[in-house]
């Protein structure tokens, strides 16, 4: 880790358990754990979708799906933005019905490429991928319980990267999750990801609380989740543990990534605040 601040003492992380006002936390990977398995389960389901719908090929859908991803992330994340899904959907349907993909050095004419594919296309192949991800993507037993506490003390948030708002926020409702959430904060639908500061400021405003030291943010990235939350002055929780084969992208670390607080697994952020003892008034 290349931040420079000092691990913190046992009785500095529980005076900041009192001291913070709200929480947020990442999704992918500290909320939910995503093996590689788990997220080819929900692709293959949407190629078997395109290609039963259109006569695609599902492999050949899944192939191209593959490229376009990795097309979009070395496209946008640079800059800050999302690879957003329904641009993907609308790329893959313009190549697989012939429409050329850009060479090299080209960037997309997406408004182009659109002409392939209707909104009612691209909108079915969202809802079938957030479909499958709600039904193959297990849900923790744990976390709601431990939702349930923490929102008990503070306001609590999702704040996360995803190019899929709709299966984020299907899969917290199917999870029995939401009732316990202040706020979900989802890069597509702010247009910025974390590290960059505008997603951090969104969900400061969905919360209602004023951006700094008084949110702790809680996250698996130690570039993404760390060093952005730090970046905009909040404290930030590193989730240490996950999936060694997770295909969900990371950031390089920079600028002040060491954590106030590091946890193994999201479970062990009630004990490390001193949630788990009565409130002293």
């Amino acid at each position: 880790m290349s931040g420079m601040r000092e691990p913190r003492s046992h009785a500095d992380v529980v005076e900041l358990g009192r001291s913070i006002e709200a929480i947020t936390l990442d999704f992918g990977n500290t909320l939910v754990p995503f093996p590689s398995a788990s997220m080819s389960g929900v692709l293959s389901e949407t190629a078997d979708h395109a290609a039963a719908a259109w006569g695609f090929r599902g492999d050949e859908f899944a192939r191209v799906w593959g490229e376009e991803r990795l097309r979009q992330i070395a496209e946008e994340v640079p800059h800050g933005r999302e690879a957003d899904m329904d641009v993907r959907a609308a790329r893959v349907l313009a190549r697989l019905r012939g429409y050329p993909a850009p060479g090299p050095e080209e960037r997309w004419d997406d408004a182009e490429a659109a002409r392939r594919s209707t909104p009612g296309e691209v909108a079915a192949i969202l809802d079938h991928y957030a479909s499958a991800f709600v039904r193959l993507t297990p849900i923790p037993p744990e976390i709601g319980p431990l939702l349930e506490l923490l929102a008990s003390r503070y306001p609590v948030a999702i704040l996360s990267n995803w190019p899929i708002a709709i299966a984020v926020e299907r899969y917290l409702e199917a999870a029995g999750w939401s009732p316990h959430l202040s706020a979900v904060v989802i890069s597509q639908r702010v247009g910025a990801i974390k590290p960059w500061p505008a997603i951090f400021e969104a969900a400061a405003r969905a919360l209602a609380v004023p951006s700094g030291p008084r949110i702790l943010h809680v996250g698996d990235d130690l570039g993404a989740d760390i060093a952005g939350a730090h970046a905009v002055g909040w404290r930030a929780a590193w989730v240490r543990v996950k999936p060694e084969d997770s295909p969900l992208p990371v950031a390089r670390p920079s600028g002040d990534d060491t954590p106030d607080l590091a946890i193994d697994h999201l479970t062990d952020l009630a004990r490390a605040l001193g949630l788990n003892r009565p409130r002293v008034p």
